[in-house]
Parts: C-alpha cells; structure tokens; sequence
C-alpha cells in the first residue's frame, strides 16, 4: 500500500489522548481500520481533513506530549515583562514544527494520480523519494507492457540523471520496445483500458460506485492490462468428500464449535498442490520472478454489499483441517462484519474463490496481481456418470464439480497450469472416507 484515505477523526483539537486510544479512521483498499497513538498527550492539530488521500510516511497530526511540550521552565514561571507572563518559547517552537510539517508533506508527496499514464505503487514509491516531478516522470521511456514504466526503468533513468547525460523525451507510453522490435501505439495505455463515454437517458438512474467498488474495478482493468490470462478446466468427481463430510459434520461442529464447510477442505488441497508445484507460487517483478518461501492463499469472500475483498490464510500448508477452518470461518465472519486488518488482506500467494456459492458451474476468474494464478470452485452437482467397475461400466449418480484455473501465461505455461490443477483434483478425488478429524 502507498496511501489510504482518511474518513473520520476520533478526536478533537484539545482532546487528551491516552496511549493506543484510537485517533482516526483510514481506509485503505478494502479494509477500514483506527489508528492508535503511541503515546499519551493532547492532540493539538490536525494536518489533514476527512476524505483526504494520505501517502505511507505523512505526518497525520501532532500531539504534545504530557509534561514535555508547552510547560514552562521552573526558573521562567515567575518572570514578567512589563507586568504580563512571557509566552513559553516552547508554543512558539510547537506551531514552527507544525508548519514544517504541513510545508514538507506538501511538497514531498506530488499527486502522480493526476497522469494519464498508469504506475505501479513501486514506481510512484522510488520517485516520491527521488524527487522526480509528474511532468518529470511522464517523460521516462517504459520498456514495459503497453509502454509501462517498470523499476528497472526509473533506476535507469536515475542512474542517467546522476550521471548528468541526456534523457530522451518522449509522450507517455506511445513507443514499447519487445523482442527487438518496435510497436508503435497511437493511444495512451490508460485510453486503450479506458472506458467508453455513456450517455444516460432521460428515465436513466445514475448511481456512483462505491470507494471499493471503484478500487476493484482499476484492480481488475490492470490485471488485465498486466497478465496474459489462459484458463485450464478439470471436472473433479466429490462424491466421496460428500459422503465424508455429511457424516462428520455434526460431531465437528459440537467438538469444535466451528461448522465444517468444504472451503477448508479444498484449500488444504490447494495448499498440497502449491507445495508440490512451487512455481504457481510466484510473482512477477519486472523481467525477474519471485519464488514465495510461504504459501499464503487468499480466500475470496463476498460482503454483504455485493463487493468482495479477499483475506488470507498465512502458511496454509502447516494448517491441519481443523485449524484451517477454524481460520476460513474467522476470517469470513469477521470479513461480512467488516472487522479485517489491514495486514489481514496483504501478501497473498495464490487465491482461490468460490463461484459456486452464487450457482455458477465454472467461472474465469481474474488474476489477483501480484499473483499468477487463481482457482474457481464451481458448484457441487450430482450428474449421471459412467463409473468403471470390474464387472462392467454403468450410469450412476455422483456428485461432481468444475475447478476453472486461471493463470499468467507469460511465466506459467499450459502443461504447468494444466498439472497444477490436475493434482488439486487427484487430491480431492483420492479422498480417505475412513479419515479422522
């Protein structure tokens, strides 16, 4: 994250604050969250107002701290100046602090929202601490998709700069350079993903979208933009897992005081499956890929507005299935009661979402970036199949369901996807009826 939006202030100027008492509200990507003091003292300014866009590392807001800011010296308390108190040196020291403060976070954090051109978190990061101007950095020639501007990029350009040599000028993002050869683009990447002008009628409603329901929609539009998205399906036979489940459920739920859905029992076949093929559990940095010591997957998990957000499941293959649902009822409850930490929905290394749940067969689920792959449950249906017996094939009864995989194609090939997927379902299908929980 490189900024969050302020909603409310806890607080009023003048207002004593006890040590991690709640300040204000942010609200980042899909989580609204207080932030605590550290210390104990008076809030004695504000720096920004509600519905403001705040970067990581801005001052907030300025608190005098108990007996050390504002309290006269013992030796000044009865000095006097033509009969009147001399006003403590310490006020004066306090608001020259605080316009500082208010100057240097002006003029530390330009607003790179205002570009044309899209970048990534960790491009806007390296130029705020660069001190590279918008103008500035739209001038940067990107080598990455649709003319991006990747890190490798703006520490190339830093280097130059440095150096004093010459920076070429050129419009954002019309020229990409990709295996030697040059593609011209005669539209801005944020014109290409752009949106087409809609004019609404006269008996039209206009709803504005929601602060997360518009967060979701450019997260959807970049992965796009991002990752080239190819989809492996596999029908997958449950009738065993039904049958286990609906046999254990009952004294689960009285033992553990936490329902047994099948959501922990696919994602341990998730987690098996990430350990066994440890290259869908990467991300992509540019022309360099980050292999992912743990495997924390997303669980996607529908609010009661309509939005989704995803919280995490951190080191899922060390969790036994009690304890992976313990963890997916916790994190969903606490999801619909919007409840999340911040931290909750972060670092995430593969996700996998239920379509399901609303009635779908299969889904071609979007990749959630940084991530290369995402996998789609779809509903549990029983269907009339063959079953191969010794004796004979015959038509029979069983549950079945899709598992609808979504992955990068520019680092994840067919035949990995495919095997990915493939060993989700030999795992679930090789359920042991007889298992103890």
């Amino acid at each position: 994250m490189a900024e969050a939006t302020l909603t409310s202030w806890l607080k009023e100027v003048g207002d004593p604050v006890e040590m991690d008492e709640a300040v204000f509200e942010i609200a980042t990507d899909k989580v609204d969250s207080e932030v605590p003091s550290e210390v104990e003292g008076v809030l004695v300014k504000k720096l920004f107002e509600v519905d403001d866009v705040i970067q990581v590392g801005q001052t907030v807001a300025v608190i005098e701290l108990n007996g050390e800011a504002g309290a006269p010296a013992p030796e000044e308390e009865d000095k006097e100046v033509d009969g009147e108190e001399t006003a403590p040196v310490e006020a004066h020291a306090l608001e020259q602090g605080i316009q500082e403060a208010q100057e240097t976070t002006a003029a530390a954090s330009p607003d790179y929202s205002q570009s044309e051109r899209f970048y990534s978190p960790l491009v806007r990061n390296i130029a705020r601490e660069e001190g590279i101007s918008l103008q500035e950095l739209d001038r940067i020639e990107g080598s990455g998709k649709e003319g991006r501007v990747t890190k490798n990029d703006i520490l190339d350009y830093l280097s130059k700069r440095d150096k004093g040599a010459p920076q070429q000028a050129t419009a954002p993002a019309e020229v990409a350079k990709t295996e030697g050869k040059t593609a011209t683009f005669t539209e801005k990447p944020q014109e290409i993903a752009g949106t087409v002008k809609v004019h609404p009628g006269a008996a039209d409603e206009v709803v504005p979208m929601s602060r997360m329901g518009k967060l979701i929609a450019r997260h959807m539009a970049e992965s796009i933009t991002t990752s080239a998205h190819v989809q492996s399906f596999i029908e997958v036979d449950v009738t065993g897992i039904v049958a286990w489940r609906e046999k254990v459920k009952g004294a689960f739920e009285e033992r553990e005081g936490e329902k047994l859905t099948f959501t922990p029992i696919f994602l341990e076949a998730v987690a098996k499956a990430l350990k066994k093929f440890p290259m869908m559990n990467i991300s992509v940095d540019g022309e360099s890929i980050i292999k992912r010591k743990n495997i924390n997957i997303g669980m996607a998990a529908a609010l009661p507005d309509g939005n989704l957000i995803v919280p995490v499941i951190r080191n899922a293959d060390q969790l036994n299935l009690v304890g992976m649902a313990r963890k997916v009822n916790d994190l969903a409850g606490r999801a619909r009661a919007n409840a999340l930490k911040p931290e909750e929905v972060q670092d995430g290394t593969y996700t996998v979402t239920n379509v399901g749940s609303f009635g779908s067969v299969f889904g071609t689920p979007i990749i959630n970036q940084p991530q290369v792959g995402i996998l789609a449950l779809g509903a549990i249906r029983k269907v009339p199949s063959v079953i191969e017996t010794e004796e004979g094939d015959f038509i029979g009864i069983r549950s079945k369901m899709f598992l609808s995989h979504s992955y990068d194609h520019r680092v994840v090939n067919g035949a990995l996807g495919g095997m990915f997927v493939k060993s989700v379902a030999d795992y679930l299908e090789s359920w042991d009826p007889k298992r103890e929980i």
